[in-house]
């Protein structure tokens, strides 16, 4: 767990380039859909994740105990080679990224209402993951404004924020940082709780388009 300073926790720096992710990394898929395709390559000197999605949904995600009172920001830098044209985030027929960075909180099951319960544990069962009880989604969008707050279709657990949107910067790597802890008191309206995983990718399979995403290293700092 973070005490102070700075938690490194996606280092893609840190390894060689390869087609086959570390073992540390876990690949989260859904149902009945084709998945992303995942590489470290290199970029200006540096190895950065590669994700390439085809009609395809899918992410790479990494279990960690971050506590965001001691480290609530969170820094990482991303590039797209383009936006989803048809994209309409607030619809199911339209949820699609051209990039996407998920922050998992540690919400017990039992604070929450005997529905979000019980649709929690339905999702688990049918799509076989560990779905969270409470996630931030960032997002480079296609024409929502940056800033936008939105939750998500499917679920009142993940709320939608959108840092970038449209192609303006395409090609172009983006810093971002970001106080998760304000964010998420920001969309439910309690302290953060300890943070379990994050997971990164986009997804294009609602719109059947194509997009690829690079990130940069990914860790958590004090204010």
């Amino acid at each position: 767990m973070a005490t102070g300073g700075t938690q490194a926790t996606m280092t893609f720096s840190a390894y060689a380039p390869t087609s086959s992710l570390p073992t540390n990394f876990r690949i989260i898929t859904l149902p009945n859909i084709k998945p992303n395709q995942f590489s470290l390559v290199t970029d200006r000197q540096l190895t950065v994740l590669q994700v390439r999605s085809n009609d395809s949904a899918s992410s790479v995600g990494l279990n960690i105990e971050v506590d965001p009172k001691q480290t609530p920001m969170l820094g990482w830098r991303w590039k797209i080679d383009r936006t989803i044209q048809s994209a309409d985030t607030t619809l199911k027929s339209g949820d699609d990224y051209a990039a996407r960075l998920y922050v998992f909180f540690d919400v017990p099951l039992e604070k929450l209402s005997f529905v979000e319960r019980s649709k929690i544990r339905i999702a688990r069962l049918v799509s076989g993951n560990d779905v969270p009880t409470a996630a931030l989604c960032y997002v480079w969008g296609n024409r929502a404004p940056i800033g936008t707050r939105h939750w998500s279709p499917y679920t009142s657990r993940v709320q939608i924020v959108t840092l970038q949107s449209g192609a303006t910067h395409a090609n172009q790597w983006v810093d971002e940082k970001h106080d998760v802890a304000a964010d998420f008191r920001a969309a439910f309206g309690t302290s953060a709780p300890k943070i379990m995983g994050i997971a990164v990718g986009n997804d294009t399979d609602q719109t059947h388009e194509a997009a690829t995403v690079w990130f940069g290293d990914i860790g958590f700092y004090a204010n």
